[in-house]
């Protein structure tokens, strides 16, 4: 039996409202894919797949947009600087519009170079390709989002975050209905009403801004937001996240590419498969964003109990829900299954490979957790070295060697590569706590 201290209660105050709304993105991946994967034709659902992917290096690359501003505004509420807490929005803001005219400039070259690396079926093709150039129209909202919701982690807020993407995905579901059902634009319609819903997060972000602090203006020194030898800083050390998260797209995106290879079956099986991985990352991360605020806190104001107090406790809610998550999938998959897809050919597909959807919450939950503490205080170059390392010298190698074995080789790998993730992760930890390198200022 749990016993529930004090500390729980807090943790939980910033946890479920991030579950909440982290579900919510997933959910609507699984909305859509439920609505294509009803289509008569699985080449639309393919398409999204693979369009998903070229999209998520364009805008999941600038993530640490969301994880840096965390970590930084974290430490900074720490150390007791309410104002530098408030510049770091502003700085990243200023990032993230430079950065989203940069990805709109380029798109083009992006898309192409994606597109020859996974080498979509000639059927696929021009479908992911028209879905993902209508997507691109979004990246302003997308980056900026990214920069505010990092802010309110920090604040460890994650209440008015939690109504910003509810808000954007159930607007999302409702223009896929129109627009996929009602007006029979397929997967065109479905990057059409993502692009929508997304400038209806930013509006709805930027109002929880002003709300919280009135005009940014009022807090924010002209001279200090403008000086560009700072922007220079803040990119390389954003750079370790960059690294990491576009070696964890690269990852995702391989996978979905080696799955296209087994048949257009074994990719939209594979599709949904992760749609309901993303749905348990999700919600874990619910509890990595507790971390990343309270334990980047703590490191900032110094104190070394009340930062392994947090890590410990959050640590066993994680694993706690990891188990639900494990069981839910056990005894729920078969129902799910049939709800997401009437096409036989993907359900036998599915149905040979639901072992590693109970199997990969319980592995890589550790994960999820270890890379909030990391966030939190800063510590990225460390994230990006144990992701490198898992990639290169565990995914790849098993993945070509279990390639006899199909779909479930991949799989493996898939599976492995997340335990790498963890255990190396968790070795660093180690080493970091035993210098107390947690409490390092800056």
């Amino acid at each position: 039996m749990v016993s529930i201290t004090p500390l729980d209660h807090k943790i939980w105050r910033v946890a479920w409202p991030a579950i909440l709304s982290n579900i919510s993105i997933p959910l609507l991946g699984l909305v859509d894919a439920g609505i294509l994967g009803h289509l008569d034709d699985t080449r639309y659902l393919g398409a999204v797949a693979i369009g998903s992917a070229l999209l998520s290096f364009l805008y999941w690359g600038f993530s640490f947009l969301r994880m840096g501003t965390t970590g930084r505004v974290a430490r900074a509420l720490g150390e007791g600087n309410e104002g530098r807490a408030n510049l770091e929005l502003c700085r990243a803001g200023v990032m993230a519009l430079a950065l989203a005219m940069l990805v709109w400039l380029l798109h083009p070259f992006w898309l192409r170079a994606g597109l020859t690396l996974m080498s979509p079926d000639a059927s696929l093709s021009g479908l992911a390709a028209s879905y993902a150039q209508i997507r691109i129209a979004s990246a302003p909202a997308v980056l900026l989002t990214y920069a505010i919701i990092g802010w309110f982690i920090g604040h460890g807020d994650t209440r008015w975050p939690m109504w910003v993407l509810i808000a954007t995905n159930v607007v999302n579901i409702a223009l896929d209905v129109l627009f996929v059902v009602g007006l029979g634009l397929a997967s065109d319609g479905a990057a059409l009403a993502t692009v929508l819903a997304e400038y209806l997060g930013l509006g709805l972000a930027l109002v929880g801004v002003l709300r919280r602090t009135g005009p940014l203006h009022r807090h924010v020194n002209r001279q200090d937001l403008l000086n560009i030898r700072v922007y220079m800083t803040l990119l390389r050390s954003n750079g370790h996240l960059f690294v990491r998260t576009i070696t964890l797209l690269a990852a995702f995106a391989f996978f979905t590419a080696m799955g296209e290879r087994l048949g257009p079956a074994t990719l939209a099986a594979n599709a949904l498969l992760m749609q309901l991985l993303l749905l348990t990352a999700y919600a874990l991360d619910g509890f990595a964003y507790a971390v990343e605020s309270m334990a980047g806190n703590r490191a900032g104001a110094g104190d070394e109990a009340g930062f392994y107090q947090v890590v410990r406790r959050c640590g066993l809610w994680c694993a706690v829900a990891a188990g639900l998550l494990s069981i839910a999938f056990l005894t729920l998959q078969l129902p799910l299954f049939r709800l997401l897809t009437s096409l036989p050919e993907v359900l036998a597909v599915l149905d040979q490979h639901r072992f590693w959807l109970v199997l990969l919450p319980l592995v890589a939950g550790p994960t999820y957790l270890l890379d909030g503490v990391f966030i939190g205080t800063g510590e990225t170059r460390d994230m990006m070295r144990t992701m490198l390392a898992s990639a290169l010298l565990v995914y790849l190698p098993v993945w070509y060697f279990a390639q006899p074995w199909g779909n479930n080789g991949l799989w493996l790998a898939f599976t492995l590569f997340n335990l790498a993730r963890g255990v190396t992760l968790y070795a660093r930890y180690r080493s970091l706590s035993r210098r107390a390198a947690w409490f390092r200022p800056g």
